[in-house]
């Protein structure tokens, strides 16, 4: 009799409580479209005024980089190696930040753990 005292308390406590999981487990849905999104989305960054220019994915994938042939000189390979360094890294920044927009536009900011 006390259990079935106990449950009845218990349910009066916490209403609406299997709304909150269904709540949650839509936005759970919602995040892995968004990640799966992500994939086929892209950030195109230049460096060098179009010397070299890399596409990556939301995923931190790299689609493609493109040399301008006219930088491509053989007694100045450090200057290439910068300017793929300086895009491929600006890329990755930039494919961050779209990730984090997109997920952070899904929870409204709520700062959920692990999810970035």
């Amino acid at each position: 009799m006390a259990k079935g005292k106990r449950r009845g308390r218990r349910s009066a406590r916490m209403p609406g409580m299997g709304g909150m999981a269904q709540q949650l487990q839509k936005l759970q849905e919602e995040m892995m479209k968004a990640q799966e999104a992500l994939g086929e989305e892209t950030v195109e960054v230049s460096v060098g005024g179009g010397a070299v220019t890399v596409v990556m994915t939301g995923h931190q994938k790299l689609r493609s980089i493109t040399i301008d042939p006219e930088v491509v000189d053989s007694d100045d390979v450090e200057m290439l190696q910068d300017l793929i360094l300086a895009a491929v890294n600006e890329a990755v920044e930039r494919s961050q930040g779209l990730a984090a927009d997109r997920l952070t536009a899904l929870t409204g900011g709520l700062g959920l753990p692990g999810l970035m």
